[in-house]
């Protein structure tokens, strides 16, 4: 216990507030925030949809527990690691042309420590469906 009180009293205050989790060691089992870089394939078919095709989004911070949101659906997702999430499209998840947006979320972990972040949604990519 001392030895914990100790390596909190030299952690700077402006630190913990708000702070970045790498930085504070007492926030423990908080998840990343997602963060996505591209989709692979970034253009599909309806008709390959129609069929199932996997989508692959890239990117870092993946977690077990991370979801993709696809056209405000929320998806299962499985994580091939922490850089990839896959899912199957199907025409019950997008049921036409256009433009598509996804996203990745990631929802809190254990933490109830002051000052510690935990999960948080990404920014948007956009599929094309042709």
């Amino acid at each position: 216990m001392l030895s914990r009180l100790w390596l909190f009293a030299l952690v700077p205050l402006s630190l913990l507030a708000g702070c970045n989790n790498t930085l504070n060691p007492l926030c423990g089992s908080a998840r990343p925030a997602p963060l996505v870089a591209s989709l692979s394939p970034s253009t599909v078919t309806f008709a390959e949809v129609q069929q199932g095709v996997l989508l692959s989004v890239n990117g870092s911070q993946f977690v077990p527990a991370s979801e993709i949101v696809i056209n405000g659906k929320v998806l299962a997702a499985s994580a091939t690691n922490a850089q990839q999430l896959q899912v199957m499209l199907t025409s019950s998840v997008i049921s036409g042309t256009g433009k598509v947006p996804v996203k990745v979320v990631t929802p809190s972990g254990n933490t109830s420590d002051v000052g510690c972040s935990s999960g948080g949604t990404s920014s948007v990519l956009t599929l094309t469906v042709n």
